[in-house]
């Protein structure tokens, strides 16, 4: 529809009411304007203009309220500013949380609950709300409301999945409840709580743990295995530490790693990477003695593993493996063996040992003058309690000077049939 405009005094209705709508204009994005400069300032003179002149803006009414609660140190006055501004916008967590806050301070437990309440309805899912409300409630003595927060912390923010863990175990040190009711199937919560039960030396525990976090198609990074292997393997729980090691190892396309009825050294001839954990072999650096994998002669497979040694207080070659066996059965033992020129008294053993009560149950002769590939062979009992040993290369007599070089290869040992 059109207005028609030919009379002098419509025109200057129209005039008049357009530059109205100007002046208005302006007048309010000058207003803003002058707020939003005033806001960039943290004077309590300037916070109180900046809500003047923008009274429908929530962040300047909350920075007025911590200017009471932080600076001013007067929370009564903060209330105020902090209400109003979670009423503009109630679906800021954050205004709540300060409301809750300066309720706190005043002793108002019961405003305070209600403002808490509020923050997780606008956020619900957000880490960073749950957890001020999970400790909120933790002081409170709300045990229940803060596991269902500290379960939201650790289902979204892998970061506080350690902490969490050890306040949700300070409040209910239950392992089936917590996994049950409060731990998501994340790896992070599964192995942050993992290794706070470690720590507990709760190894029953770490059983329903570990059983739990295989049920779940979850990723995690194989050093949690090898780690949580050895503390089995420290706490004399053998088989619980061959269960994960059969369990872990194809999850990792590993295998190819688990031991056995025909072979239970693993890795035997060196023909696979060493992972240096778990149940293949493992090494460590010792003085005066190199670990190389040697391609270029090998009995078996298509390489070796090189020992030089080449100084004194030689005690080990620094390459083991666990073998988990069977008490009371009779083993056979082989490898082979070649090296260069030795000099020293004495010279390497294949040995192996009880872990636990260090019993030598089989000793090489020394594996000396074989310029060839040699075999060493060998039979032995395990004893009624003996289910795990190792196998190394030790130095005998221990500490005594010694160069020379060592290959090894083609490690088996199984069980001899009676």
């Amino acid at each position: 529809m059109e207005i028609p405009l030919n009379s002098a005094l419509r025109k200057r209705l129209a005039i008049g009411g357009a530059l109205v709508l100007c002046l208005l204009f302006l007048f309010l994005a000058g207003r803003l304007f002058v707020a939003s400069l005033f806001g960039e300032r943290v004077d309590f003179a300037s916070l109180q203009r900046a809500a003047l002149f923008d009274p429908w803006n929530a962040d300047y009414r909350n920075h007025l309220g911590r200017y009471y609660s932080l600076v001013a140190r007067d929370p009564g006055a903060a209330v105020e500013p902090f209400r109003a501004a979670a009423e503009l916008d109630p679906h800021s967590a954050r205004y709540w949380f300060d409301l809750a806050s300066a309720y706190q301070v005043l002793g108002d437990i019961s405003n305070q609950t209600t403002a808490m309440e509020h923050a997780i309805e606008a956020d619900p899912t957000t880490p960073d709300v749950a957890w001020e409300a999970a400790n909120f409630y933790l002081v409170q003595g709300e045990d229940a409301k803060a596991l269902r927060e500290f379960r939201v912390v650790l289902q979204n923010e892998p970061t506080l999945a350690n902490p969490a863990i050890q306040l949700c175990w300070r409040i209910n040190p239950d392992v089936d409840a917590l996994l049950r009711d409060v731990v998501p199937a994340r790896s992070e919560a599964y192995l942050a709580f993992l290794e706070l039960l470690m720590q507990k030396e709760e190894t029953a525990g770490t059983a329903k743990v570990w059983a739990a976090m295989m049920a779940t198609p979850q990723t995690f990074e194989l050093r949690y295995a090898n780690q949580y292997i050895q503390y089995l393997l420290n706490h004399k729980d053998v088989d619980q530490a061959r269960l994960v090691w059969q369990q872990a190892a194809p999850r990792f396309g590993l295998s190819a790693y688990v031991p056995s009825s025909r072979n239970l050294v693993v890795n035997g001839d060196f023909s696979l990477d060493v992972l240096n954990g778990g149940f293949d072999w493992q090494y460590e650096k010792q003085q005066s003695v190199t670990l190389t994998l040697d391609p270029s002669d090998f009995h078996g497979g298509h390489r070796s593993l090189l020992i030089s040694f080449d100084g004194p207080a030689v005690t080990d070659a620094g390459i083991r493996q666990f073998i988990a066996v069977q008490p009371n059965t009779l083993y056979e033992f082989s490898a082979y063996y070649k090296n260069g020129d030795f000099e020293g008294a004495g010279g390497p053993h294949f040995t192996i040992q009880d872990v636990y009560t260090r019993d030598v149950l089989y000793d090489s002769d020394e594996l000396k003058e074989a310029g060839f590939w040699k075999s060493a062979t060998g039979e032995f009992t395990t004893g009624a309690d003996t289910k795990l040993v190792i196998l190394h290369v030790r130095r005998l007599p221990e500490g005594s000077p010694i160069r020379g070089k060592l290959w090894v290869d083609d490690f088996r040992l199984v069980p001899k049939r009676q």
